[in-house]
């Protein structure tokens, strides 16, 4: 609706002054810009031409603080989806507009992204498991985003080789969960598929997977690690070796690899969770309606995603920041993926003990 109030249908301005209880008269003085409403009134109008559906005229559109990137790896993950949004609707509150860059196969780097968006003057940027999780990656290139006064926030994967606030779930605790609850449940045989070692993020699930599993290594203990990509596919070939090796329980890195290893299992004719259990990590709205539903360690999102906005905003406005990480909780969600273990498979493990 871009026509000036005066022009509007007279049911439009009726529905409008319904909606906000007002008069008619009132509502054409507010769409218009005419003085002599008080300001309560005016935001009740403002507030019902939203919520009816109507475009505000120009004039009464709320100014954009400013831009503000938003680097992220895809968007076939949907943890990125979940990220993304709750990080634009935050943005959103504090006035400014998220520009959103993905690094999709065979489309820009990171590194393209970020000129790209100094381009277009954004007042921030928020790198979402980017590069600063990649411990071979170079770290200069955000000293020189520094250098270059555009404040930035980092998100999964803290880089002590980068001077800027970082926000990171807690992954040692994510896997020591997952571990825990396996344990719990009579597991002996533990695996972890996991990415690649040179992200901070793996390093970490590893480094609470060994903690809660004492001797983990191939051949040198009930926990056995498995590095491969983070998909479905990755997934798939890092729980057929785990299966190979007697695992009856299976902790991935993300949620997608745990489809991977659940289809794995199916495979080889064994069935989720009476034969092999399988814990993911993420939690997407999705896993409740997965075959059998996916248990899985739920990264804070929405706390997560706030508090690198709050952050950034800080910031921007000039407002001393400690350069450091803030780490947030995981929490366990148990659904039908995982179960008892098998009383063969805990045979086999006391025999193995006994011969060991």
């Amino acid at each position: 609706m871009t026509a000036p109030a005066s022009a509007l249908p007279g049911t439009r301005l009726a529905d409008i002054a319904g909606q906000a209880g007002v008069s008619e008269a009132t509502v054409s003085r507010v769409l218009n810009g005419k003085a002599g409403v008080a300001d309560p009134t005016r935001q009740r109008v403002l507030a019902a031409l939203d919520m009816l559906g109507y475009e505000r005229p120009v004039r009464l559109r709320p100014r954009s603080a400013g831009l503000v990137g938003l680097v992220i790896p895809e968007l076939t993950n949907p943890i990125f989806p979940a990220f993304a949004q709750v990080i634009e609707q935050s943005l959103s509150g504090y006035g400014y507009t998220p520009v959103l860059g993905t690094q999709m196969p065979g489309g820009a780097t990171e590194d393209e992204l970020v000129e790209q968006l100094v381009a277009r003057a954004v007042t921030g940027i928020i790198f979402l498991s980017g590069l600063h999780a990649d411990l071979t990656a170079d770290p200069g290139r955000y000293a020189r985003l520094t250098g270059r006064g555009v404040p930035y926030v980092l998100l999964n994967g803290y880089n002590e080789r980068i001077a800027a606030p970082f926000v990171s779930p807690d992954d040692r605790a994510a896997a020591r969960i997952a571990v825990r609850h396996l344990r719990e449940l009579g597991h002996e045989r533990i695996g972890l598929a996991v990415g690649p070692d040179r992200f901070v993020p793996v390093r970490r699930k590893a480094q609470g997977f060994a903690e809660e599993l004492p001797g983990t290594g191939p051949g040198q203990g009930p926990g056995l690690v498995r590095h491969t990509m983070f998909t479905v596919e990755g997934g798939h070939a890092a729980a057929g070796d785990l299966l190979d090796d007697g695992c009856t329980g299976i902790v991935c890195g993300s949620d997608l690899m745990a489809l991977g290893a659940v289809r794995a299992a199916r495979q080889r004719g064994l069935d989720v969770p009476r034969d092999v259990s399988v814990v993911g990590y993420d939690d997407s709205e999705l896993n409740a309606f997965t075959d059998p539903p996916l248990t899985t360690v739920r990264q804070p999102v929405r706390a997560m995603a706030n508090a690198a906005v709050h952050t950034l905003v800080e910031e921007i406005h000039g407002n001393p920041v400690p350069h450091t990480e803030f780490v947030f909780q995981p929490e366990l969600v148990v659904r039908g993926s995982t179960g008892q273990a098998p009383a063969h498979a805990a045979a086999a493990g006391r025999s193995r003990a006994r011969s060991g």
